[in-house]
């Protein structure tokens, strides 16, 4: 945005609006901006243009008697993007009654007949009491990215999910409730209207983009700078941040690759309080953005929203291909692509996905469910941690868990801190059964896993943590896996004595190493895995040291 706002006059006569140009420039060009168009036509474009960069336009100084468009239709048009703007209208004796009309029509503030000599008597005055009263009721607009959509669309959710992941701050604007936001959007050209239309502070608009898109238009690095690395890491949740810290800092030349953004499940955790040296808590966004900042310092390049396809194994190099054909190689690779949520098959839930259904915190749309009831399932320590951060906002959090306790599988200081929100409500032995809802949710079906009585709670969002499921497609026929698809490690690969299939060395693969040398695994998506955020960081850090133990024998 500029840091001025702007005195548009519009006129068709050019010596007329140079004069008017300089008249203005001379007593207000040190606080405005002032600029002057020669149509009504083009000076709508101009006023498009500014409404897109979030420029402010203080006072329209326009003529009433132009061809193609009169001054009074243009600011019809005009104040349906800046509608605090004052409204000056330039008029011969003879447009008179149109001015005053004028006034009825537009709310014009005043009219100004030709000529307004002497300036200080007829022309300033009226300026100074305008742009006076503009000023004392101006709140300076947001400066940054705006994402404009409706609030139950998917795609719309998906963006802002994304923004808020990487950290980057935006203004959301929902089209369906504030009318310059619609009028923004229908201006523009139609191939730019499929929402979620994405504007940036320097007017250029993406339309629908996908999250390679605005990761390189908001300055995320996307490709490597090198077609080889000492060490490549994939996944950047606290396992591989913790590797990339470590990997970083012993002068191994590493890159790491997230799908994503930095800080994995662990970064849309609304609170961390068990981690060693932070006694008050930090949140996962705050934890991925130290760790991220860290890794960046050791030299660490960060490729985001890059997906890995599959791994091939040429001795003694390990081959990543990307989705978009790139292919890196490198002596050590570290898998710590870590778990995604299951998903829930129930009815329902696939249609109100994003709309009210959520898969994790989604910690960005808290403050849409203030003082609304809202589900969450899951009995693990994210689920516990989600239900606190949301009792802040939501009139009742309802915590579903299919086990009989919150003790079996959540940490004690978060059950206590349940146990003591009014707020919350814990349902045992319960699982959702259906989902209804319109254009958004409204209510959740559970069904008692013991008497299977089934009950409906009117519930505006759902938010999932019901399980894992291990990244580790692309690792197919490379490593070995279990049946759940989780790597196998260590001594896990040994079998009544045996080392893996195709094992050549002539050790016992180290304690976070795959089925193939030089390949290792750490944090959730490893068989074993002790899933706490320390945990994941400490093996990303052991990870580093077994590659240089392991590129000590090749």
């Amino acid at each position: 945005m500029s840091t001025k706002p702007v005195i548009l006059s519009v006129d068709d006569e050019v010596s007329v609006l140079r004069a008017i140009e300089r008249d203005v420039r001379a007593r207000f060009g040190g606080e405005y901006r002032v600029m002057g168009v020669e149509s009504g036509e083009e000076a709508l474009e101009v006023v498009q243009e500014l409404k897109k960069r979030n420029d402010v336009i203080a006072l329209f100084l326009v003529d009433q008697r132009m061809p193609n468009m009169s001054g009074t239709e243009f600011l019809k048009e005009a104040i349906k993007f800046y509608p605090d703007a004052r409204k000056v209208l330039l008029t011969a004796y003879a447009d008179t009654e149109a001015a005053v009309s004028s006034i009825n029509e537009i709310g014009l503030d005043h009219y100004l007949m030709k000529p307004w000599h002497p300036l200080e008597l007829n022309f300033y005055p009226v300026l100074d009491d305008l742009l006076g009263e503009w000023s004392a009721n101006f709140e300076r607009p947001y400066d940054g990215i705006r994402v404009y959509g409706t609030l139950w669309s998917t795609t719309s959710y998906e963006v802002k999910h994304f923004l808020s992941r990487n950290q980057i701050p935006y203004q959301w604007l929902d089209i369906e409730i504030n009318e310059e936001a619609r009028v923004l959007v229908e201006s523009l050209e139609e191939e730019q209207r499929h929402l979620p239309v994405v504007i940036f502070p320097d007017g250029e608009t993406l339309s629908q983009p996908d999250q390679h898109r605005l990761a390189a238009k908001i300055g995320l690095h996307t490709r490597a700078n090198q077609p080889f690395y000492d060490l490549i890491i994939i996944g950047a949740g606290p396992a591989g941040l913790g590797a990339a810290v470590y990997g970083g800092s012993e002068g191994l030349r590493t890159v790491m690759i997230e799908k994503m953004a930095t800080g994995g499940q662990a970064g849309t955790s609304s609170r961390i309080e068990n981690y060693l040296g932070f006694p008050k808590g930090l949140s996962g966004a705050d934890l991925a953005r130290r760790a991220t900042t860290q890794a960046l310092r050791f030299g660490v390049e960060i490729l985001t929203t890059a997906e890995v396809t599959c791994i091939r194994v040429e001795d003694p190099y390990r081959y990543v291909k990307l989705a978009d054909g790139t292919e890196l190689s490198c002596k050590a690779l570290v898998i710590a692509t870590g778990v995604t949520t299951r998903r829930l098959d129930a009815p329902g839930i696939d249609k109100f996905t994003g709309a009210g259904v959520y898969y994790g915190a989604a910690l960005s749309e808290a403050a849409l469910y203030r003082g609304q009831p809202v589900c969450i399932v899951g009995g693990a320590n994210s689920a516990g941690q989600g239900a606190v951060f949301f009792s802040r906002y939501a009139s009742k959090v309802t915590l579903l868990v299919r086990g009989t306790s919150l003790e079996t599988g959540m940490s004690k200081y978060l059950v206590d801190q349940i146990e003591a929100i009014h707020n919350i409500e814990v349902r045992t032995r319960a699982e959702v059964v259906e989902v209804e809802g319109d254009k958004r949710l409204r209510a959740v079906v559970t069904q008692n896993g013991d008497t299977g009585e089934k009950q409906r709670l009117d519930a505006a969002a759902l938010f999932l943590f019901i399980g894992a499921i291990p990244h580790t497609d692309m690792l197919d026929g490379v490593v070995e896996r279990n049946n759940a698809g989780f790597i196998l490690t260590g001594q896990d690969l040994i079998h009544e004595g045996q080392r893996p299939a195709g094992w050549k060395l002539k050790r016992d693969p180290f304690y976070l190493e795959t089925s193939v040398p030089g390949i290792f695994a750490a944090g959730d998506v490893r068989q074993g895995a002790v899933r706490r955020v320390a945990s994941a960081v400490g093996e990303g850090a052991i990870a580093v040291s077994l590659v240089h133990q392991y590129l000590r024998t090749v």
